[in-house]
């Protein structure tokens, strides 16, 4: 894993989560955990890792991911077994 797939991975999983997290560092670190994507319904992906879905809204004029929806993304990754 290259460091910044790590740096990206340890502060989903940080007690103090980081708003400053893009949508395009996220989708490069799943992208590498081999997840697979598809739209669903508005601006909403699924996101499918070790058989387990995760929906996500993708908001339009933001290009980092919110609080609720990073804790709502390492719920997921430990659910999916990815530590």
């Amino acid at each position: 894993m290259s460091k910044k797939h790590q740096k990206v991975l340890s502060s989903i999983f940080s007690d103090h989560l980081s708003s400053n997290i893009h949508w395009k560092e996220i989708e490069s670190l799943l992208n590498h955990l081999g997840a697979e994507f598809r739209e669903g319904s508005g601006a909403s992906m699924v996101v499918t890792i070790n058989g387990i879905e995760f929906t996500v809204h993708r908001g339009h004029h933001n290009s980092t991911m919110n609080k609720k929806s990073l804790h709502e993304l390492k719920k997921f990754l430990i659910t999916a077994g990815v530590k």
